[in-house]
């Protein structure tokens, strides 16, 4: 039977996503395996302290990826303002998928419209075959999924899989910053500048506590506090 919008709708009465993950999701699927064996395993790094907070990541993501306004693949956060005028400073984090070896999202999505590309452990979407349920955004830890007002179907960051990588080319956000604050690469690849910039920095990923393995790994601005 074809899993309708309605299906899930009716369906929705025994499982409830209010917030976070649900734990009757986890207990009748086991979470996917972590992806070191595959081709690739694409992950990023953010340099907090070379951000400058300019958002040319963001306007380049939007233009690439086609991405209308009132939604964003990614964004950058700005911290409250640290100290007194003129020695007034900020920190900048950028929020964006994290691309999760154990993602979440995928192992809520009913009909296989989320899942993890083994070729390249990159998280996406399968738009023609997501339903609208919201499993998905509810279940995602770092809340950087949402529904595209045109597709209708679920979106978020996909590394430009579709666009520049496709086209042999670095994520539009990495080749458009102008502090080289970002690094794309290859995890597996222990020779790659990714696991270069990991082993010779202080970093750190978000809510690792929660055993997602997110492959977006952020060099600590030691300015302000680390947002987990």
């Amino acid at each position: 039977m074809a899993c309708s919008r309605r299906n899930l709708l009716l369906g929705a009465g025994a499982v409830i996503f209010t917030t976070g993950v649900s734990k009757v999701a986890f207990g009748q699927k086991s979470l996917v395996a972590t992806q070191d064996d595959g081709d690739k395993r694409y992950g990023m790094v953010f340099d907090e302290t070379a951000c400058i907070g300019c958002t040319a990541c963001t306007d380049a993501c939007r233009e690439t990826n086609n991405v209308p306004e009132g939604v964003s693949r990614l964004k950058i956060e700005r911290s409250a303002p640290m100290g007194e005028y003129p020695d007034v400073d900020y920190t900048f984090t950028r929020v964006s998928c994290q691309h999760c070896d154990n993602a979440p999202c995928v192992t809520v999505c009913p009909t296989g419209a989320s899942y993890v590309d083994l070729k390249t452990g990159i998280v996406d979407v399968h738009g023609d075959k997501c339903v609208g349920c919201g499993y998905c955004l509810a279940a995602c830890p770092y809340k950087v999924r949402f529904f595209h007002p045109e597709t209708k179907s679920a979106d978020k960051c996909n590394f430009c899989r579709d666009t520049n990588l496709k086209a042999g080319k670095l994520p539009a956000c990495v080749e458009s910053c102008p502090t080289k604050a970002l690094t794309f690469g290859d995890l597996n690849d222990p020779t790659s500048e990714i696991n270069k910039v990991i082993a010779s920095n202080a970093v750190y990923r978000s809510k690792v506590e929660l055993g997602t393995e997110p492959k977006l790994y952020k060099v600590a601005d030691t300015k302000g506090e680390i947002k987990r």
